[in-house]
């Protein structure tokens, strides 16, 4: 999830929660990023990654996947 506003931050809580209501959080990867997203608001979400911009999301997206085969 990447947000450019602070309002629309809290659908990347959604995202967390609907993935645990879904009973599929344990199988999928959850990151976050965008202008004000902090990696301290990514743990307070419960997501798995905080990236500050798109080239680094790319690179910790593949080491996510690599960690998880």
């Amino acid at each position: 999830c990447s947000a450019l506003l602070t309002t629309t931050m809290g659908m990347m809580e959604e995202v967390v929660k609907k993935a645990e209501e879904a009973g599929i959080r344990d199988k999928v990867k959850i990151m976050v990023g965008g202008a004000p997203v902090t990696e301290a608001f990514c743990e307070q979400i419960g997501a798995d990654k905080y990236t500050a911009d798109a080239a680094s999301a790319a690179d910790a997206a593949v080491a996510l996947c690599r960690a998880s085969a």
